[in-house]
């Protein structure tokens, strides 16, 4: 279910490009809001949903615009929230500019974890993929590719030709990673880049406490040190530079740290799309500009998804009538399926054919012939059976029942002459015989039922 957070976080610190101060509140916000900005700071207080489509600049940072309002620098506040898992927020700030904090995720993470999380009533829709998406600039050499996973995993490489850099690579197999392997990751920049990022009106508020400055030459004068901090309003600031590697004092807090923050960035330009996404994500150079332009290409997909309708290979068969009356023990006029067509390790599609012979229609809506909600609800479950039943030996010994039903909703008359499809996935591994699965019906492709069941698997018979 969807979730957001029990209480308000409240932070303050200064933009890392603006050089301004910022107050930011992270408040709890309703089911199906999303995320979203507010600069309270505007007349009106507009808000700015955190929507790739309305991306208007990824240099150094990712901005957001509408009707002339902008955010700066949106990424490790929206890769925390999504790092997270919390669904629905709203972020208040009084300026132009989420504040950088110490560079990284990791105090929005500890906040939330402090305040603490709250379930809705509302199911988690999810982006999931039927193919693999890909996308690349061969001229800036970005590629990204998205594969169909059960989880939201992450993979990048990063290639900077740099003697320092080099070539890093980091990942995480979970979203749940993101708390102790990303968010403490600092965002970076080489030294040879200060002069640029100075002069072009950036990095105001940058600090040696809040960016990994990345030295690449052996040697670097005092002048010109002292010249760099000037420009950057540092004067006084001792530093002292022993070699290629890092300026900071401190050290790095994972040896390919750079790598984890460019995973933290994506997690946070990603959350643009506007859902959670279940994939495998691989990135290579990436950096604000692909992420924006990949998480366009995966909205785009799932708009596409909406409209298209789902196609499955009626010819296929992996139990007939026959193999479901050995499994189940239901007979006319209860045994609602005709056919198994594929299953898998996490997975069952079945299918139902609805002819003017079904008994209901004596009775149901004489003249009106509507196969019955509360059927398709028992044939998907049906299906759901037969998924658990193979799971065990002598499956005609067992039997499945209902223990919960949630989430149901009907989108479309169901009639004679349509053949619901139904596809079934696991939401968790089966456990002591519960089995929990999310189910969808389909006809000519088009969604026309959809539920969360919960049954158990008993041996009730010898």
């Amino acid at each position: 279910m969807q979730r957001t957070l029990a209480g308000t976080a409240t932070f303050e610190g200064i933009g890392l490009h603006t050089g301004e101060k910022v107050k930011m509140e992270i408040v709890p916000a309703p089911e199906n809001h999303g995320y979203k900005f507010q600069r309270v700071d505007v007349e009106g207080e507009p808000v700015i949903p955190a929507d790739c489509d309305l991306v208007v600049g990824t240099e150094r940072g990712t901005t957001l615009e509408k009707n002339g309002v902008r955010v700066y620098t949106t990424e490790h506040i929206l890769a925390a929230i999504y790092g997270c898992r919390i669904d629905n927020a709203l972020i208040r700030i009084n300026g132009p500019e989420i504040p950088i904090m110490d560079g990284s995720s990791m105090l929005y993470v500890d906040a939330f974890e402090k305040i603490g999380y709250v379930d809705q009533n509302a199911e988690r829709e999810y982006l999931e993929l039927d193919e693999n998406i890909p996308w690349e600039d061969v001229e800036k050499g970005i590629e990204f590719l998205a594969v169909p996973d059960v989880n939201y995993r992450l993979t990048v490489m990063v290639d900077y030709k740099s003697p320092v850099l080099g070539t890093q690579h980091a990942t995480i197999y979970n979203i749940e990673q993101f708390k102790t392997e990303i968010a403490p990751c600092r965002t970076f920049v080489f030294l040879r880049e200060l002069e640029y990022l100075a002069t072009h009106n950036l990095i105001k508020g940058g600090d040696l406490d809040n960016a990994i400055v990345l030295v690449e030459r052996e040697e670097v004068s005092q002048e010109e040190l002292d010249h760099l901090a000037k420009l950057l309003g540092k004067e006084g600031l001792k530093v002292s530079i022993s070699g290629i590697g890092v300026l900071n004092s401190t050290k790095l807090k994972f040896e390919n740290e750079p790598a984890r923050h460019k995973l933290l960035d994506i997690v946070g330009d990603l959350a643009l799309v506007g859902k959670p996404i279940r994939a495998h994500i691989l990135g290579a150079r990436p950096g604000h500009y692909g992420n924006v332009k990949f998480a366009q290409v995966l909205k785009q997909y799932m708009k596409d998804k909406q409209k298209a309708p789902r196609k499955f290979d009626l010819e296929k068969t992996v139990y007939d009538i026959n193999d479901i009356e050995r499994m189940l023990p239901h007979r006319y006029p209860f045994l609602m399926i005709d056919r198994i067509l594929d299953i898998g390790e996490d997975f069952i599609v079945g299918i139902k054919n609805i002819t003017m012979n079904e008994p209901i229609f004596t009775g149901h809506f004489p003249g009106n012939p509507v196969f019955p909600g509360v059927l398709q609800v028992e044939a998907m479950a049906q299906v759901g059976g037969i998924f658990a039943l193979s799971q065990v030996d002598e499956p005609h010994l067992y039997s499945t029942y209902f223990m919960k039903i949630d989430g149901v909703k009907f989108k479309q008359k169901v009639l004679p002459g349509d053949t619901i499809v139904f596809e079934l996935k696991l939401i968790s591994p089966i456990r002591r015989g519960l089995v929990n699965m999310r189910g969808e019906g389909f006809v000519n492709g088009k969604p026309v039922v959809e539920a969360e069941m919960l049954a158990q698997v008993i041996k009730d018979k010898v």
